[in-house]
């Protein structure tokens, strides 16, 4: 019989159906059970597990929040932090393949690696190409013919032409006004220098210049810091009874690799057991199996996530008994880019209660 903690923290997984599905444990909802909110006993249960943190990719868990908080970090990182992106393409020559407005298109989902909290929002109407909230790149590369090719028959385009590929690696940079003093050219640019933007042929060119400004996801994906955002639920997985020898083997391959071990007893029987449960996928595919379906239980701890976040450069993992995951755009590193959301989230908190106080005043 399931009991009311269960309800309360627990998301049910049988074969067919997900239980307990709604969160429950709100004030008055269960006797014995204190539910009001208190911002003490929150800032207790609450933990951050931080279980990897590089330039590319960070992985924490956050434990002890709700998913209503979990998903609005997920959504400020997408929509709401901003980011340097090519807003305008000056086109003086294009004799490419690609008609314009693809080539535009292209260059203005390039990831910059330029910090936007430097930089001011562009004004509405404004065309001035300002220090405070402008970048300028040129693109200008033409094909020519290879006059040191090798005459071994290869047809390979970087044997036969010069500068058959454009790549990011062709942007220039060109500074305005005191840009040159205030950032290094190492700190503005793109985020990867082997992005191919178009390939040409002898005689083909291209000649454009590109202007970046600060926006954020919400007014266009290209602004977004975030190549991904998500989250998802902690796996709880229990083996009610001991479980051996071949059916243990049979069940591990009912999980993702790693789930599921296999370890001796002092009788010298294979015996499964839970391993690494965060890597489970939650297929159910153990329940579909008649000889297990009364050995295990699969839950989801309501309040304990695995999140990730992706920058293109970075990804981020956390839990509340939650698992999110965040990649950055490799601009801004991705912990200072967390930070950021929590914030814009503290801000959102402010206004609202000054609202809240205003109406109440008046």
């Amino acid at each position: 019989m399931t009991s009311i903690n269960d309800i309360r923290t627990k998301i049910k997984l049988e074969d067919t159906e997900l239980l307990n599905t709604t969160s429950t444990n709100f004030p008055g909802n269960y006797p014995g059970y204190d539910d009001r909110l208190n911002l003490d006993e929150f800032k207790k249960k609450l933990q951050i597990q931080i279980l990897n943190l590089n330039d590319t990719t960070t992985e924490f868990d956050i434990i002890g929040t709700d998913a209503s908080i979990t998903n609005a970090f997920r959504r400020i990182l997408i929509a709401e932090l901003p980011s340097m992106a090519i807003e305008k393409v000056h086109i003086t020559e294009n004799s490419s393949v690609l008609p314009d407005d693809v080539l535009a298109h292209r260059l203005g989902l390039i990831p910059l690696r330029a910090d936007a909290r430097l930089f001011v929002d562009k004004a509405p109407g404004d065309t001035r190409e300002c220090e405070e909230d402008t970048l300028i790149f040129k693109l200008r590369v033409i094909c020519k013919k290879n006059p040191k090719a090798t005459a071994d028959g290869s047809d390979d385009p970087k044997n036969l032409y010069i500068n058959s590929s454009v790549y990011t690696e062709h942007m220039e940079w060109i500074p305005i006004g005191s840009q040159a003093t205030k950032y290094k050219v190492e700190d503005i640019g793109p985020v990867f220098n082997d992005i191919l933007i178009v390939k040409l042929r002898p005689g083909q060119e291209i000649d454009l210049k590109l202007v970046c400004h600060k926006g954020i996801g919400r007014d266009h994906a290209k602004f977004s810091p975030v190549c991904t955002a998500s989250y998802r639920l902690m796996p709880e997985i229990i083996l009610k009874e001991p479980i051996y020898d071949q059916y243990a083997e049979e069940l591990q391959k009912c999980f993702t690799p790693g789930v599921i071990e296999l370890e001796d007893d002092k009788n010298g029987r294979r015996r499964a057991v839970v391993a690494k449960p965060r890597l489970d996928m939650c297929s159910r595919e153990a329940l579909r199996h008649p000889e297990f379906k009364d050995c295990i239980e699969l839950n989801k701890i309501r309040d304990h996530f695995i999140c990730r976040y992706h920058f293109c450069v970075f990804s981020l993992e956390f839990l509340f008994r939650f698992l999110v995951s965040i990649e950055s755009a490799g601009a801004v590193p991705p912990d200072q880019l967390f930070i950021d959301a929590i914030k814009l989230l503290m801000s959102k908190c402010d206004r609202l209660l000054q609202e809240i106080d205003g109406n109440a005043n008046n």
